[in-house]
């Protein structure tokens, strides 16, 4: 599949960038929020008081995404979210408290629904075509891929818009730290000095897939692969060579391996055998430093796999492990909670 365009709403300046990160955003902090863009010049401002934060970064990333595209309508629009609209949840559940149960406005509950943000899109764009969310948790935007992927191979759409989009908030990462997700102090040395608990993130991240190429494609969307909970890390390493083998592909025609290293000492040792054993020779990078721990941040990391293939260069701040080289071929490895493992294949056009 090509990938015809990208767009992303991060903790970084990713917005309207059309290349990697020139200007990367330090935080001192575990959590770290989303730089917004100024909608105005996308969202109608009538239509941008009704819409809660997370729909407005959805909604944004993905028109920036046609935009820079130049499609209008896409044929399909796939959304990929794990915790949906929080704030408009949050904002209902409070309000049921609060008054009882009694003389609740509806706006919080229709717009707290995961698809808001997919239906938003299309109400915007006035598309009519094949509209779908996934709610699969670490693997909702990984299934939002291979619908896409489908769709295409099927030929039943020619552009498909694909997106992962997450939001933090205050509750919502007041309930995650308690169950120890989240790191409990701010520490700079992320990936050198791994420790329980990673920083918080969110994020809003699409991609416009074509099944014929284009004049000004970013890459191409090889392959996709999930696989669920496995026993040991051996058979993680079997997945991927299983992968590799089925797409007739071997560790050595890898040249970048991005992997969805976080900082916590038990979520990484998988990453550190696998770099110290069949990719050993390879360049590791890592993203979540820049974006944060959330279930959908693979999109980000997509996002930023097509700015490397498409630029042919690798920024020497992401690498953690090797030497910078000219990526031809990159393998995207995540996994969330040691539970969600999934596989990217991404190359140049």
């Amino acid at each position: 599949m090509y990938i015809r365009a990208t767009e992303s709403i991060s903790p970084q300046l990713s917005f309207g960038n059309e290349g990697l990160l020139a200007d990367l955003q330090v935080y001192e902090a575990n959590r770290l929020s989303c730089l917004e863009p100024d909608y105005k010049s996308l969202i109608d401002p009538k239509q941008i008081r009704r819409m809660s934060r997370v729909i407005k970064m959805g909604v944004a990333s993905a028109l920036g995404c046609l935009k820079k595209a130049d499609v209008e309508v896409p044929d399909a629009i796939i959304t990929g979210t794990a915790y949906g609209c929080l704030e408009d949840t949050s904002s209902f559940l409070t309000k049921l408290v609060n008054q009882n149960e009694e003389m609740l406005t509806p706006t919080a509950f229709i717009q707290s629904t995961h698809n808001t943000i997919g239906a938003q899109i299309a109400l915007l764009l006035k598309c009519h075509n094949y509209n779908n969310t996934y709610v699969h948790r670490g693997f909702s935007f990984e299934n939002a891929l291979l619908d896409a992927i489908l769709l295409l191979k099927e030929q039943s759409a020619e552009n498909v818009l694909v997106g992962g989009v997450d939001e933090l908030t205050d509750t919502s990462f007041q309930i995650l730290n308690r169950f120890g997700f989240f790191k409990q102090a701010f520490t700079n040395e992320l990936y050198n000095a791994p420790s329980k608990g990673s920083i918080a993130g969110e994020g809003a991240s699409f991609v416009l897939l074509a099944n014929q190429p284009g004049n000004n494609d970013n890459a191409v969307l090889e392959a996709v692969s999930t696989f669920y909970k496995p026993a040991t890390i051996e058979e993680s390493q079997e997945k991927i060579n299983r992968f590799l083998l089925d797409n007739d592909l071997s560790p050595n025609d890898i040249d970048v391996v991005i992997t969805g290293r976080n900082g916590d000492e038990t979520n990484d040792v998988v990453y550190d055998q696998l770099m110290s054993g069949m990719f050993r020779n390879k360049t590791e990078v890592c993203f979540k430093h820049l974006c944060g721990e959330y279930p959908t941040a693979s999109s980000f990391a997509l996002w930023m796999a097509a700015s490397i293939i498409k630029k042919q260069k690798v920024d020497k701040k992401l690498i953690h492990h090797g030497e910078d080289v000219i990526p031809q071929r990159i393998l995207i490895y995540n996994h969330s909670q040691g539970i969600h493992h999934s596989l990217m294949l991404i190359s140049g056009c």
